[in-house]
């Protein structure tokens, strides 16, 4: 019963609302740069059951969580889990997550229109830039025909 009480529908973990009925592992996965095996690590350097509610943590459990994924070189994720190896600018591996992710995509797209790299100019033409076939998808972004 006590537990029930303390129980929290919304859980709010780096500027994202999580659903509390989900496990830790589900709910992980909704915050935008966190894949499955980033979630899954969170899980293991944080010593928590993935299978557990959301809602029951407590608030220091939720630090936990929430530093070791802004903090993630702290925590001893493996470098080979982050979302950005290798970065253009600085070469350091980090992971990017939340509203830094959207900062450092439109970077990266920006460098490719402005180096004029084959990417990049199909980016500019809001073409399918990884090889995919054009004749018949993709007519939507030609205009009327």
């Amino acid at each position: 019963m006590a537990q029930e009480d303390n129980f929290r529908y919304i859980v709010r973990v780096a500027n994202t609302d999580l659903d509390g009925e989900k496990t830790i592992l589900q709910a992980l996965r909704k915050i935008r740069g966190v894949s499955f095996m980033m979630a899954n690590a969170l899980c293991v350097v944080t010593k928590m059951n993935p299978q557990t509610k959301a809602g029951t943590l407590s608030d220091e459990q939720l630090q936990q969580l929430q530093h070791a994924l802004l903090n993630p070189q702290e925590s001893r994720i493996p470098s080979w889990l982050y979302n950005r190896r290798k970065d253009y600018e600085t070469g350091a591996d980090m992971h990017v997550s939340v509203n830094d992710l959207f900062i450092v995509q439109e970077d990266d797209v920006k460098r490719l229109k402005k180096v004029r790299a084959y990417r990049g100019i199909r980016h500019a033409n809001k073409l399918p830039s990884r090889g995919q076939r054009t004749k018949s998808n993709f007519r939507k972004n030609k205009g009327k025909r």
